[in-house]
């Protein structure tokens, strides 16, 4: 039986043009993670990259940054897993599969082996997110993965926006939620609904309340071109209380989450056992 505890670390990075300098910062990190007792550490979107997706489609970006599974980014993933001893989240990478492209995160065992995919499912396209330029809509389907301390499922990024997305998780059987994310503003740009950072934490603990579910958020940060990465990575409990947040920095947060917990909320407010799905059916039609 998994513990009724585990402890989950993000890695908030900031990338540069130079993948190599890219993926040596993420296994510093993942190792700085492990150290500090992280059983399952999750990598942020598209970390071993810039954020391209801010520019309409370049051309010969598929040639240089859309890889094959397995490829260099996921082996090197492995290895990370391997040698650190921990459950990781590999962020998502650029995946080529024959003619399709995807925006995808690969899960790894610590012993190394590939324990599956999630191809992100909501894309966005909007100004500074031109990512229906580069990646198609996964077809992977919502999946959890069966880790030796908890089941976990991984939504990507705009996933974030989602309920369907994170109650469909919870459904399956997730007890946590990764979300590797990267989210900014854009330079110059009046934020004329609001304060975008704290829209974007406060959704995604409305899905940890209506779950009973932790989530876990792993972000970017730094400047990069016209945007700027706040990260703000944060875990919250099944309740929605935030327990870790990052700042603005690189670095890395650790965070206990109660598995317990997660099931006491579920027993208490009964959220799934009174449901009415012979009511939502709408939610399923096309517009």
């Amino acid at each position: 039986m998994p513990e009724k505890k585990v402890r989950i670390g993000l890695a908030q990075m900031r990338m540069s043009g130079d993948m190599g300098e890219n993926l040596a910062r993420a296994e510093s990190l993942v190792h700085k993670a492990a150290k500090k007792g992280a059983q399952i550490v999750c990598l942020p979107e598209l970390f071993n990259a810039p954020y391209f997706a801010q520019y309409r489609k370049e051309e010969g970006m598929v040639e240089k940054l859309a890889e094959e599974i397995p490829g260099k980014t996921t082996r090197f993933l492995s290895e990370c897993a391997r040698k650190n001893n921990v459950v990781l989240v590999g962020g998502s990478i650029y995946e080529k599969s024959g003619t399709h492209l995807y925006n995808t995160s690969v899960i790894f065992a610590s012993d190394g082996k590939m324990m599956g995919i999630y191809r992100k499912t909501h894309i966005p396209h909007d100004p500074m997110y031109f990512e229906q330029d580069y990646f198609e809509r996964g077809d992977s389907g919502y999946k959890v993965f069966d880790t030796p301390f908890c089941r976990i499922a991984v939504l990507i990024c705009y996933d974030q926006w989602f309920p369907e997305a994170a109650r469909s998780a919870a459904l399956a059987g997730a007890q946590i939620i990764f979300y590797p994310t990267a989210i900014g503003t854009v330079k110059n740009v009046e934020q004329a609904e609001g304060n975008w950072q704290e829209a974007w934490e406060n959704v995604m603990r409305g899905h940890a309340i209506a779950n009973c579910i932790p989530v876990a958020a792993s972000n970017r940060v730094g400047s990069e071109g016209e945007m700027d990465f706040w990260g703000g990575s944060f875990v919250c409990n099944a309740f929605g209380k935030t327990l870790k947040r990052a700042g603005k920095r690189e670095g890395v947060i650790i965070a206990e989450i109660d598995l317990q917990h997660g099931r006491d909320v579920a027993e208490g407010w009964r959220f799934f056992y009174n449901r009415r799905p012979e009511t939502y059916g709408s939610i399923t039609k096309q517009k």
